[in-house]
């Protein structure tokens, strides 16, 4: 099977660029499923139900998110309610939402894990206990496909995630950082990885925010408000060949495509 993994849509422009990207390409790509992180879908950042429902029309099966999770209440309700929409799984058991879901195909049951680096972000629990528990707990289900989205910010901690779960897990793709890393691979055991996948959002931007806004972020060092860039976007993903029947990955390649 395909499974395809989407980068951090970034506000308006990066869902009109989702839009225009997904359907063809799954369609070209003969796709299986799609896993799309919209955790700054929102203009105003975070996700609204609006912007997942956006994500949703456009052709994704599930959403995973991040650190911004949270940042708008009205939300909650979607992260309590849906199997779809995901938060990461070492927030606390009191937070809204959960942290991994199984996505049944028919032919398949594919797991879907959820996890936020502790480095530099400071998750509420550690990454790699928990995610020893959901694994068991998926795997005692019957459940031989899983994929990881790690939305974490030190290289080095996703990469050490990547071999932990080598053999363990099908794929695991990151997250966060919004620049594609070149190191799409197959790890010893099995397992696909890149380290981040990308962004799906405006080109001309610092990760996604307006240029200007950012220089003057980290050269005065002055609060600014937040507000993403507008203008042509690109799509940053990777799609993971895996083998139904041992869950053992086959095949990973990557891509960025501009749009417009």
């Amino acid at each position: 099977m395909k499974i395809l993994c989407i980068g951090d849509v970034c506000g308006s422009s990066g869902c009109d660029a989702l839009r225009k990207f997904l359907p063809k390409f799954k369609a070209e790509h003969q796709i299986d499923m799609t896993i799309v992180n919209g955790e700054n879908s929102y203009d105003k950042n975070g996700i609204v139900k609006q912007t997942s429902d956006h994500i949703f029309d456009s052709g994704a099966d599930i959403i995973t998110t991040g650190n911004h999770v949270f940042r708008r209440k009205d939300f909650y309700d979607v992260l309590d309610n849906s199997d779809c929409v995901i938060r990461p799984a070492n927030y606390t058991k009191n937070a809204h939402g959960k942290g991994y879901t199984i996505c049944d195909m028919g032919r398949v049951r594919v797991g879907v894990i959820n996890l936020l680096g502790a480095i530099y972000i400071n998750a509420p629990l550690n990454p790699f206990s928990v995610v020893d528990e959901i694994i068991d707990e998926l795997k005692s289900d019957g459940v031989r496909v899983i994929v990881v989205d790690f939305h974490a910010e030190a290289t080095g901690e996703k990469r050490a995630m990547g071999y932990y779960l080598d053999g363990r897990v099908s794929a695991l793709f990151g997250t966060h950082t919004h620049v594609q890393t070149s190191d799409a691979q197959i790890l010893p055991k099995g397992t696909g990885y890149i380290t981040d996948v990308g962004m799906t959002g405006p080109r001309n931007s610092v990760l996604g925010m307006d240029v200007d806004i950012a220089i003057t972020k980290v050269k005065d060092m002055l609060p600014v408000p937040f507000e993403f860039a507008s203008g042509k976007s690109s799509v940053g993903g990777i799609v993971f060949e895996i083998d139904e029947k041992s869950g053992i990955c086959q095949n990973v390649w990557s891509f960025c495509e501009n749009i417009n």
